[in-house]
C-alpha cells in the first residue's frame, strides 16, 4: 500500500486520521447525547483495535517498522488479542471489565505514534524526525499496552481462578 511512492503515504495519513477522529466523535457524542449502546459499547474497543494493528502490519511490510521495532508493535498486537480474549471470556460470566482511562491514553498514544509513522519518510522531508519521532512512541506505547494489560489481567486472574473451581 505505501510502496507507490510519497503521496501515497499522505493519503493513507489522511484516511487514518479521517478513521480516528470519526471514532473520537462518535463515542464523544454517544455519551454526550446519552446515545451509548451494548453493541456500541463491544464494537469501539474492536475499531481501535483492528485500526491499529491493520496499520502496524502494514507498517512492518513496508519496512516502516523493522528491527528491534518490531517488538514493540509485537507487544502491542499480543496484548490487543490476549485482552481480547479475557475480555470475551469474562463476559460468559457476566463479569465487565472497565475500560481505564488510562488504557484510553495508550490507545490515543499509538493512534499518535500510528500517524508519525504513517506520514514516515514523506514526513520527514517535512520536519526531519517524524519517523523517529513515531518509533519512540511506538515504544512508549508498548510500555503502556504490557501495564495496561497486567491491569486487565490482574482485575480478570480472579474471576479465571473462581471458574477453575
Amino acid at each position: 500500500m505505501l510502496h507507490g511512492g510519497i503521496w501515497l503515504r499522505w493519503v493513507a495519513l489522511g484516511l487514518f486520521i479521517a478513521a480516528a477522529v470519526t471514532d473520537f466523535f462518535d463515542g464523544y457524542l454517544a455519551r454526550a447525547w446519552s446515545q451509548q449502546s451494548a453493541i456500541g459499547r463491544m464494537l469501539d474497543p474492536i475499531a481501535d483495535k483492528l485500526l491499529v494493528s491493520i496499520c502496524l502490519l502494514v507498517l512492518a511490510s513496508d519496512g516502516t517498522i523493522r528491527g528491534w521495532s518490531l517488538w514493540a508493535a509485537i507487544v502491542i498486537l499480543c496484548r490487543e488479542i490476549l485482552v481480547s480474549g479475557l475480555r470475551e471470556f469474562l463476559a460468559e460470566l457476566h463479569v465487565s471489565v472497565p475500560v481505564s482511562r488510562l488504557a484510553k491514553w495508550k490507545t490515543t498514544l499509538q493512534l499518535v505514534a500510528v500517524a508519525f509513522l504513517l506520514a514516515g519518510p514523506a514526513g520527514d522531508l517535512v520536519i526531519p524526525g517524524v519517523t523517529f519521532v513515531g518509533l519512540s512512541l511506538l515504544w512508549i506505547s508498548a510500555v503502556l499496552t504490557l501495564y495496561t494489560g497486567y491491569d486487565y489481567f490482574r482485575a480478570g486472574a480472579r474471576h479465571l481462578v473462581e471458574d477453575d473451581r
